[in-house]
């Protein structure tokens, strides 16, 4: 498909929803060259570090290519008529509500459209969930219990308008970078002002002008304090709430509260929101991943809402999403608490859907949200699962139940990527669906920006787009009818034409206009924002057209005495869930090789752990191991560690095996920041290092982890007692050194042709060689058996140190030289490196290490 020109499309990422031009090699080659959009409002050119190696990432290393019974290939007709046999027994025996789909934001629109209808109008029952509902169910919440729907009533021009922004449980800096870019030219155009609320002094919060360190879930006890001040100062905006709020009158009867941050922090909190109504409030996972996410959701909007911040550029309470089409999963009614395009489920809203779909047997009611969908798996109620496009077994809180779940489940589909994640396992149906680079359809972003995505490559193997697999599946049940979509662009006008149904209840939400689109304008769709800037600057989507202000009571902190310590888990800057596509990047995991537990320089004493060992987190849901990371910016009695890593890619190192199933009470989200949790420390006999070819997945090892390299994987490895070096190494000539006194081995493994298959490098007391010329020599044949088994060249390479710029190939070392040689900013370093001229995701690393520059004292000159 390479000879057309570059291919505008979006990224397959967070929910910036960035577009990207991207040029196809001609051939059969996947090869593609990725550049951002400069013509796409979301981020007019700029890609964070993810979407700039998108293309590392197309190739068909472990693609599943072909549907599977049992584990044994088999025609689609038979795939399609097999999981329709069993749905079908399974309703006819159990009811509809035994059935369930588990869906994600990585699908695109034209997908959940399809999925939803299928489930909640034909199956009959509202027993469809999404993983969204793990990231972003409690900012929808919010919204809804304010404005009375799920709209986002700012845009991304509002950040460029602030002169304050709240950044709220959001490391921007790493998790959405090029929205971190527009906040960091604002504050240089406008003299912005920049406050970070979180836990954990992260790499955005050393950049900000203030930091306020609340204590885990300490959010609302903030906001109210904050807004109680306000109103105690005259400074809400009587007249705004007067004509466009309701409130209780005794909403303000002892709102005041200790704010649970040091007085002199937040007495500067709030003099600069007193002094800055045009305020926006960016929040994110920190605040929504908790059992009281929707409170602090709403505890944040009736800031703005009382302040009269909203509405207006500049201003508003703004939900940032963490996965691509996370808010088109929304809008089409993806979540089990909704029934289609923004409509609930009374009597009247549910016959104007079975109308429209002219569905047989319509749902009665909610369906359940993901912990109790797979509590419901676990327990028998639901027996026949369909899994899209996720990876619950990893993402899942107390992840060895749902595993167990998917283990007692009679019959479980699931449609992916992947051959071998850690759910596919547990597949007794496995369905290949397109990935990124195939797919075509639209997402939406976070900001209702709809844009397309295109196809770059023709589908490999028998792969097929979601909505085509469903609508097989639905036509082997017997209502093809209702699906025969030809094309993306049949599904997509009549989810636009079901819109009508909300407009006409007063929603914002309308796409009415293109309703009867024709495939080619489907084609050529240009980025448009559904709702406009400001959707709800002509009133709000209630009865009586006003926002509700919503009384919001702090939680008490529990303390656990066996579980002393608190802990959150975060994500990578250069890594996405759970790593089943950047995984596969050699250049995204040059960042954080393996997964690390960050502690605090007294906790680590306390419990006698030390950085680089090993350590075990143990809550009451399950245990694992990590790589210690000993931080000053974590704060004491609280852990942070990253929820990435899968059975696939780490022995141990599963985050999510330790968060507890507790969710909120309103939006069914569950709480990944706040597990009570406590340390033991991991003694191993030995550690090593592995390269090699091929993925393996060692066995009875205390730890091992593993990331890509150019040529293969790299292998962080510790165990107890022997080791058994031919269950890790492949067959080959083998080069050996060992030293019994130090308890060193080294062992390198030519292949036939005399390149580099493989070695490793073992040691029970000493130090390790450094591991980048070593992952450097695989599948090479220049280096001699004694450079191999020393682990480095006969002449010495320059230390670059630990890669800062994954964009650009730039480490610690070449940084400091820079700073040495006069750079003294974070641009001057751009000049002189290109380290931060892209992404921008690493400029927060780059101005920690200008600082370590400055502090230390310098040779004088001769």
């Amino acid at each position: 498909m390479g000879d057309t020109g570059p291919i505008r499309t979006t990224c397959a990422y967070c929910g910036v929803g960035c577009g990207i031009t991207a040029d196809v090699a001609s051939g059969a080659r996947r090869e593609v060259s990725v550049a951002g959009d400069p013509r796409h409002p979301a981020n007019a050119g700029r890609l964070c570090s993810k979407g700039t190696h998108l293309g590392e990432t197309v190739g068909l290393e472990g693609r599943l290519l072909h549907p599977r019974i049992a584990g044994e290939r088999v025609s689609w007709d038979k795939a399609s008529a097999e999981v329709a046999e069993r749905m079908r027994a399974c309703i006819a025996q159990h009811g509809p509500d035994s059935v369930a789909f588990y869906v994600s934001g990585q699908l695109l629109t034209e997908d959940y459209y399809a999925a939803n209808k299928l489930m909640k109008g034909f199956v009959g029952s509202g027993n469809i969930d999404t993983n969204s509902r793990l990231c972003m169910a409690s900012a929808v919440a919010a919204y809804n219990r304010a404005f009375g729907e799920d709209v986002v009533p700012c845009s991304y021009e509002d950040l460029d308008a602030a002169d304050l922004i709240l950044l709220v449980g959001s490391n921007t800096a790493w998790c959405h970078p090029v929205v971190w870019q527009r906040i960091e030219k604002t504050r240089a155009r406008r003299g912005t002002r920049i406050v970070v609320i979180d836990p954990r002094r992260t790499e955005t919060a050393e950049q900000a002008d203030l930091h306020v360190p609340i204590a885990p879930d300490g959010d609302i006890a903030l906001f109210n304090a904050l807004l109680a001040r306000m109103h105690a100062q005259g400074l809400v905006d009587a007249a705004y709430m007067s004509a466009h709020v309701e409130v209780a009158p005794d909403f303000w009867d002892d709102l005041a509260c200790d704010p649970g941050v040091d007085p002199e922090i937040f007495e500067e909190l709030c003099t600069l929101v007193a002094a800055h109504p045009r305020m926006v409030t960016l929040f994110s996972q920190g605040a929504n991943q908790s059992v009281c996410g929707t409170d602090k959701g709403n505890a944040i909007i009736n800031l703005h809402l009382a302040m009269g911040s909203i509405n207006w550029i500049g201003a508003g309470p703004f939900s940032i999403t963490g996965q691509p089409n996370a808010m088109g999963g929304r809008e089409v009614g993806g979540l089990a608490n909704t029934l289609a395009c923004h409509l609930g489920f009374s009597e009247e809203e549910r016959r104007a859907a079975a109308a429209f779909w002219n569905a047989p047997v319509l749902c009665s009611g909610p369906g359940l949200k993901a912990v109790d969908l797979f509590r419901a798996v676990h327990d028998g109620r639901v027996k026949f699962l369909w899994v899209m496009a996720t990876n619950p077994a990893v993402s899942m809180p107390d992840s060895a139940f749902v595993r167990e779940a998917l283990a007692r489940c009679p019959t479980v589909v699931v449609s992916d990527v992947i051959a071998d994640t850690d759910t596919a396992r547990y597949a007794d149906i496995l369905l290949p669906a397109e990935a990124w680079g195939e797919k075509n359809g639209t997402v939406t972003n976070s900001e209702r920006c709809i844009s397309r995505q295109r196809r770059l490559f023709d589908a490999p193997g028998e792969a097929r787009a979601d909505w085509r697999i469903i609508a097989d599946v639905a036509a082997a049940m017997g209502w093809g009818e209702a699906f025969a979509w030809e094309d993306a662009a049949a599904v997509f006008r009549e989810y636009a034409r079901m819109t009508g149904l909300a407009q006409a209840r007063g929603k914002c939400l309308d796409l009415t206009h293109l309703g009867d689109i024709s495939s080619a304008d489907y084609d050529a769709l240009e980025p448009f924002q559904w709702g406009g800037a400001r959707p709800l600057a002509s009133g709000y989507p209630t009865p009586s057209g006003k926002a509700q202000m919503i009384r919001i009571e702090a939680p008490e902190r529990v303390q656990d005495a066996a579980f002393p310590l608190r802990l959150n888990t975060a994500r990578y800057r250069d890594q996405w869930h759970t790593m089943t596509r950047t995984g596969l990047s050699p250049t995204l995991s040059q960042h954080r090789p393996e997964p690390l537990l960050e502690v605090h320089p007294r906790d680590a004493a306390c419990y006698g752990v030390t950085a680089g060992g090993l350590a075990r987190v143990v809550t009451r849901q399950g245990r694992a191991v990590f790589r210690v990371d000993v931080q000053e910016g974590q704060r004491p009695g609280e852990i942070c560690v990253p929820m990435h890593w899968s059975d696939a890619m780490s022995g141990e190192g599963r985050a999510n095996r330790l968060p507890g199933p507790q969710v909120d009470p309103v939006s069914g989200q569950p709480g990944f920041k706040n597990s009570a949790a406590r340390l033991e420390t991991v003694a191993a006999d030995w550690q090593a290092f592995l390269v090699r070819r091929d993925a393996i997945a060692p066995k009875g090892l205390a730890y091992w982890a593993r990331a890509r390299i150019a040529e293969g994987w790299l292998y962080e490895l510790a165990g107890e007692g022997a080791v058994d070096l031919d269950a890790l190494l492949p067959e080959g000539e083998r080069l050996e050194v060992a030293d019994t006194v130090r308890g060193m081995r080294r062992v390198a493994v030519r292949a036939g042709d005399g390149t580099l298959a493989a070695a490793i490098y073992l040691t029970r007391a000493g130090q390790l060689p450094a591991r980048s010329w070593v992952a450097g020599q695989l599948g090479q044949d220049s280096a001699s058996a004694c450079e191999l088994l020393a682990g480095r060249p006969s002449t010495p390479l320059p230390d670059r140190g630990p890669i800062v710029c994954v964009c650009h190939g730039v480490g610690a070392n070449d940084i400091a030289a820079a700073c040495a040689d006069g750079a003294d900013s974070v641009e001057a370093v751009g000049q002189s490196t290109q380290a931060g001229t892209n992404c921008g995701s690493c400029r927060p690393a780059i101005a920690r290490l200008l600082e370590t520059c400055a502090t230390q004292p310098r040779e004088p000159a001769e």
